[in-house]
């Protein structure tokens, strides 16, 4: 089987699971425009906002104390991965800043390899000062693997998370409905600012 085919199948398989996936906002696939679908989409990512950070909190309580210091606090509720061999990621979140609505993001993910299924999860990123949510803002986005300035953190085997890596000027989450990842990783991972 080519090389062109096998993308193909994978770009199909990758649709029919995205398509069969349940989820709470219509998300647009990447490329489909600048906004969310809908106004529905933008009210969806509203709608979970705190219902994520409530699910992180259940996860680790230490973590309202990093949310309640942050600058500024950017929720992806629901990013939907799906794929066979070449697979990849899509979601839309909201970047709040002292509590108000800063502005609409989206993350992409690709990556290779076998990944039968759609999985959802969450991201949360902390900016902890108010130089590394500024560089966030002025880059319009940031890419996984690229900037060293955030520490994505998990809970250990003593069911804390890393006091160390928590200094870090930027913080990330993966949440799944299980809690805080193990072994997550934000390889591959872009997020850019969607244009109003």
């Amino acid at each position: 089987m080519n090389t062109a085919r096998l993308s193909s199948l994978a770009a199909l398989a990758c649709a029919a699971a995205l398509a069969a996936c349940s989820t709470t906002a219509s998300v647009t696939k990447p490329g489909e425009g600048d906004h969310p679908s809908t106004a529905e989409s933008r009210h969806a990512v509203d709608a979970s906002y705190q219902e994520t950070l409530e699910r992180l909190y259940a996860s680790d309580p230490g973590t309202r104390e990093l949310v309640a210091k942050a600058r500024g606090v950017l929720v992806f509720p629901r990013v939907i991965s799906a794929g066979l061999v070449i697979g990849g990621a899509y979601g839309e979140g909201q970047l709040r800043v002292h509590g108000r609505v800063d502005g609409y993001y989206r993350t992409t993910t690709g990556s290779v390899g076998w990944q039968i299924g759609a999985q959802s999860r969450a991201l949360v990123f902390l900016f902890m000062t108010e130089d590394a949510l500024e560089r966030f803002k002025a880059g319009h986005g940031w890419s996984g693997g690229v900037d060293a300035s955030v520490a994505l953190l998990t809970v250990g085997a003593n069911g804390q998370i890393d006091a160390n890596a928590a200094r870090a000027p930027t913080l990330a989450f993966v949440m799944t409905n299980a809690g805080i990842m193990a072994g997550a990783t934000l390889e591959g991972t872009k997020v850019t600012r969607i244009d109003d």
